[in-house]
């Protein structure tokens, strides 16, 4: 009751500006009605102007009703109801016009706009009209005085024995009453959802959670295969390349100095020897033993030992993120130092990896500008680098370790980074992304470049 009640309102509301804007339709109607010798041109003007006034001004009025039907549809339907129209940025008039004036979901409440101010009066007339039928069939042995006849639309009665057999029917059509009005709301309700809301995104956030579970367990998956294809290259194939080493060595003294077998098998092993080098590289690349027996902290500081340029490491960390997460900001850190190397012409770079909790606004919209800066970040001035590459610890209680991974890379370099001109970045991107992590980038011309990247430590839901 309390929506067909506030129907009238709406309707009402909504019918002024609607016969305005069909006024030239009402003109045109009439004249041919009633045939008042009317030119095509007229009828073509009036025609055509009807049109252009619905076409601009009519989603100016059908927005905001129904934008009120959206917030009255929860009274008969508790499902949950949003609006089909993209967002656009506030204060730009002219890209909000073209969006909304391009958008199906403008011409669909357009369309139950006009519905409503046309079909809804019929549709709720009638239904009023039958219900003062059976109103009036029920109480027509009381209205019937002095052998006065009145009508109860399917026929006339004078006498309360006339009357009693429609006040009958009136009264068992009354136990009907509420399922009609029911009837009637949920129609339009149904009309209503189908013509306002947007699309149901229940499903689609259905299949990205079954997604984003198959990738958590893909990533699983790939992981163990790391470990196994890690382990069988160190305790098979490198033994054996080892023990190959040994046997060629000890071929070499065996064998006279002069003798053109021995520079055979001297040639022999240092190929062994280069390829035992390479192999190592190669297992240290799958999963690096440092960050395996001493773990993040360790394994970064041996990555700033080996680099060519002076590197700063600040580990901030009470305890030790899961596998996974460790190994994802290792590969991360070293993507982004070997970048700084080959491309920012930095003579300095600083590693900063902190544990936060995760909440949002630890980033700041990019101030506009020139430069491919995607984000901006709040930091503090950073320590004058040494000479080398070394630690520092950090100064006061060291935080606990909370449900993000920071791991940030700033060096002094020329900036402007840019992901369109090279895959680096978008792979570094997703190499994070796979973790269900985050990367920003502040890299104006000039410098200096920040790459911030922020990964989960929670596990991610791998059910089924």
């Amino acid at each position: 009751m309390g929506y067909l009640l506030t129907t009238g309102p709406v309707t009402i509301a909504a019918s002024v500006p609607i016969l305005l804007l069909g006024l030239p339709w009402a003109i045109l109607i009439r004249r041919v009605a009633a045939w008042d010798d009317p030119s095509f041109v007229q009828l073509a003007l009036l025609l055509l102007g009807g049109a252009m006034l619905f076409a601009v001004f009519g989603p100016l009025v059908a927005m905001p009703v129904a934008a009120v039907e959206r917030r009255r549809l929860p009274i008969v339907d508790t499902r949950p109801v949003r609006s089909g129209h993209r967002p656009v940025p506030a204060g730009d008039v002219l890209r909000w016009l073209r969006t909304r004036y391009t958008e199906a979901a403008t011409w669909r409440e357009l369309c139950y706009t006009v519905l409503l101010t046309g079909a809804v009066p019929v549709w709720y007339g009638a239904v009023l009209i039958l219900m003062v039928l059976i109103g009036v069939s029920v109480a027509s042995p009381f209205l019937v005085h002095d052998h006065a006849p009145i009508s109860l639309g399917l026929g006339e009665v004078s006498t309360v024995g006339e009357a009693l057999p429609y006040a009958l029917f009136g009264a068992a059509l009354m136990f009907a009453v509420p399922y009609l009005l029911a009837l009637l709301a949920g129609s339009h309700a149904a009309v209503a959802r189908l013509l306002l809301a947007g699309p149901d995104d229940t499903r689609l956030r259905a299949e990205l959670i079954e997604v984003s579970r198959s990738r958590a367990r893909l990533v699983d998956a790939f992981e163990a295969e790391r470990h196994r294809i890690e382990r069988d290259l160190h305790d098979g194939a490198q033994q054996r390349l080892v023990s190959l080493t040994l046997q060629l060595g000890l071929a070499r003294v065996d064998l006279p100095d002069d003798s053109p077998a021995r520079q055979a098998v001297t040639a022999a092993h240092e190929q062994a020897k280069m390829l035992m080098a390479e192999l190592r590289e190669l297992i240290h690349g799958i999963r690096p033993q440092t960050l395996t027996e001493v773990g993040l902290p360790g394994a970064l500081r041996e990555l700033a030992d080996q680099a060519p340029i002076p590197v700063t490491v600040r580990v901030d960390l009470s305890g030790r993120p899961p596998p996974g997460v460790e190994l994802v900001a290792y590969f991360v850190a070293a993507e982004a130092l070997t970048n700084v190397f080959k491309h920012s012409e930095a003579v300095a770079a600083t590693l900063t990896v902190s544990a936060a909790a995760a909440k949002s606004g630890d980033v700041r919209p990019a101030k506009p500008g020139p430069g491919p800066a995607a984000a901006e970040f709040g930091h503090g001035p950073a320590s004058k680098p040494g000479h080398g590459p070394h630690a520092e610890p950090s100064h006061g209680p060291a935080a606990a370790l909370g449900d993000v991974l920071v791991v940030e890379v700033l060096d002094d370099g020329r900036g402007g980074a840019d992901p369109a001109r090279g895959t680096g970045l978008t792979g570094l991107a997703d190499r994070v992304a796979v973790a269900d992590g985050r990367m920003f980038l502040s890299s104006p011309p000039g410098g200096p470049t920040l790459i911030r990247v922020e990964i989960p430590c929670r596990p991610n839901d791998r059910s089924a």
